[in-house]
């Protein structure tokens, strides 16, 4: 892991809509399913970003040497209902940072900012064969189900999700 990595809650975008908008690009264009298609135009990142920020929804960035590597949202639930869980989304860490324990750090950060708001359950959904899947089992998440033809890739195809739960 770098030994200069940091993450903070992110409370404004508009300091750092830029590079937010470069990373989510990013990662799209490089194949992350997260709900954008390829080739993105960063005006389409930029208009996400614009509207990110809610007051159910914490955001996690990781800096390494002052520069974005990844984010990750937790959006906690607000239906009567559901106050005792959260979703986790967005999670992304750029390429050139991955491999360095950054996605793991990050979702550390959320499920400890979950146990504190006083969520006892995450849940999240991941396309079916992505790198990702193993990060979620390694950090105790059970595989929940599958849903075939979920989502289209960021290149067009249709693909199957996972969806993953924890308690904590």
């Amino acid at each position: 892991m770098n030994k200069n990595l940091e993450i903070k809650e992110l409370t404004t975008i508009e300091e750092h809509i830029v590079e937010l908008s470069h990373l989510l690009r990013t990662v799209v264009d490089d194949g992350a399913s997260i709900g954008f298609l390829s080739p993105m135009e960063l005006s389409t990142a930029v208009e996400f970003w614009g509207d990110a920020l809610r007051p159910h929804v914490i955001l996690y960035i990781a800096w390494v040497d002052e520069a974005i590597a990844g984010t990750v949202q937790l959006h906690l639930c607000t239906k009567q209902n559901g106050t005792h869980r959260a979703e986790i989304a967005k999670m992304m860490v750029h390429p050139a940072f991955r491999q360095k324990g950054i996605a793991k750090k990050l979702m550390q950060s959320a499920e400890k900012r979950a146990k504190e708001e006083g969520r006892t359950l995450l849940i999240l959904d991941t396309v079916e064969g992505a790198p990702s899947n193993h990060l979620y089992t390694s950090l105790g998440f059970v595989k929940g189900g599958r849903i075939p033809d979920y989502a289209t890739s960021p290149f067009g195809k249709l693909e199957a999700t996972i969806i993953y739960y924890k308690h904590i």
